[in-house]
């Protein structure tokens, strides 16, 4: 399966419950999780890293129901 999202790119979490907001870099690929893959990802204004999936994710600006 080949990867949505760049190294360095940013993108913004899918809005949901206990979505964090904002901008988030794209730090590196992590291996798939649950068949799809996955990214470690870095807030503006976040001093520490998260982990997150594809499908939580979306290119910075994307608006709900657009294709990314």
């Amino acid at each position: 399966m080949s990867a949505k999202f760049k190294v360095n790119g940013w993108v913004e979490f899918v809005t949901g419950f206990r979505s964090p907001s904002g901008r988030f870099r794209i730090i590196r690929e992590l291996p798939p999780d649950r068949g799809e893959p996955s990214y470690r990802v870095k807030g503006e204004s976040e001093a520490f890293e998260r982990v997150a999936r594809e499908s939580e994710l979306r290119h910075l600006g994307a608006k709900v129901g657009a294709l990314n």
